[in-house]
């Protein structure tokens, strides 16, 4: 089987492959371009292996007329830019050691070393430059079936580094076949030492859950995450019955990840994923919002487009309710809407705390009224 495209056709790839061939050298296309390419999914980065050093490759290219940055020396990785495209092109490795988070590697000369190392057996793919598939560990059949599937004993794959349980529910997300369900090895893995996510980084989990909720569909992965003890390891006190209903009314609307997260719930979400700044103050807005009797237009007015209509589409999905009539528009005409009084109005006969508090009080009224009240009404 081959694959094909424009990322494997560009000249740039051609020459960078040839280049290492002519000095010797393997250049094989790895993990993600070919599984996409093989899955008919839109190809992102371009990844190659070989069995030249990260020096080499650095001169390989330079002396080709090739850009090259030492982007993760360290892991064996140089970046090729050729003719505008990058590459990430990585050294064939081994794991020496691995403590749940992280590995200490080594320089391998192996294919099939390289190959052992990787987690899904859809990832540990390759493919020559023509395209010519080679698969070492049978993940072209996992590929054609959609199934996610470990490489080796999903239990040791687990305990080497813990993220790979989240990585397994978001592949099944995102590549998955939904009425295939779950690799059952896998999944009883994943339970089974569902406790060591409590060693990982909140930031490589929030950077994980963020690509799992941006999936199509991500309602039945994380419905098995909660099943299997798993997401109450990453947001205790998370419930995933109103993911469902979410998604089924985000039809024709851009996904978001924090539209979905909000349904979910939990206990500090803030710090189990650590969100930044904005997104954590976006997510108690949408939380307040939720729990807030405004309608769309005035939550257009209090909180701009995007975050009212997360707002609306949460809430109906958690009152398990039909979106209102017209929200889109309503939400449209509150955040074109201007308040009709101003500080100026009430003053100088208010100041300070009583200014304040007049503000606060004819804003409410004008937000119960649906915006419709106008200046002489609230003067009045």
């Amino acid at each position: 089987m081959k694959v094909s495209g424009d990322w494997i056709s560009h000249p740039g790839t051609q020459e960078l492959c040839a280049a290492l061939v002519a000095d010797g050298y393997q250049a094989l296309f790895v993990g993600g371009c070919v599984r996409n390419a093989l899955m008919g999914v839109e190809v992102a980065d371009i990844d190659l292996a070989t069995d030249a050093l990260p020096e080499t490759v650095s001169n390989i290219a330079e002396k080709a007329g090739f850009r090259s940055v030492p982007t993760g020396i360290e892991h064996g990785t140089v970046t090729v830019i050729a003719h505008g495209r990058p590459h990430e092109v990585t050294t064939f490795r081994r794991d020496v050691a691995t403590d749940g988070r992280h590995a200490v590697v080594s320089f391998s000369l192996s294919l099939a070393e390289d190959a052992a190392r990787r987690d899904f057996t859809m990832n540990a793919l390759y493919a020559d430059a023509s395209g010519a598939v080679i698969d070492p560990l049978g993940g072209l059949t996992d590929v054609l079936a959609h199934r996610v599937r470990f490489v080796g004993d999903p239990e040791h794959r687990i305990r080497e580094d813990y993220l790979r349980i989240l990585r397994f529910f978001r592949f099944h997300a995102v590549y998955g076949d939904p009425k295939g369900g779950f690799d059952a090895d896998g999944l009883a893995a994943c339970a089974a030492n569902s406790a060591g996510i409590g060693t990982l980084s909140r930031e490589r989990v929030g950077g994980e859950m963020r690509k799992l909720l941006s999936a199509a569909d991500p309602a039945p992965s994380v419905a098995s995450m909660a099943q299997a003890g798993v997401l109450a390891r990453v947001l205790p006190g998370a419930d995933p019955r109103s993911l469902a209903p979410l998604i089924h009314l985000e039809q024709d609307v851009p996904v978001r990840w924090r539209r979905r997260l909000v349904v979910l719930g939990g206990e500090d979400v803030a710090t189990a994923l650590r969100l930044s700044r904005q997104e954590a103050a976006d997510h108690r807005q949408l939380t307040d919002a939720i729990g807030a009797t405004h309608g769309p237009a005035a939550l257009g007015w209090r909180l701009g487009p995007d975050l009212a209509g997360d707002s609306v589409m949460a809430r109906a999905a958690m009152l398990e309710a039909p979106l209102p009539p017209d929200w889109l528009a309503e939400i449209a005409r509150g955040a074109a809407t201007p308040l009709p009084v101003t500080a100026a109005d009430f003053m100088p006969g208010l100041t300070g705390q009583a200014l304040g508090a007049r503000l606060r009080a004819v804003e409410e009224r004008w937000l119960a009224s649906d915006l419709r009240l106008t200046r002489a009404d609230l003067l009045g």
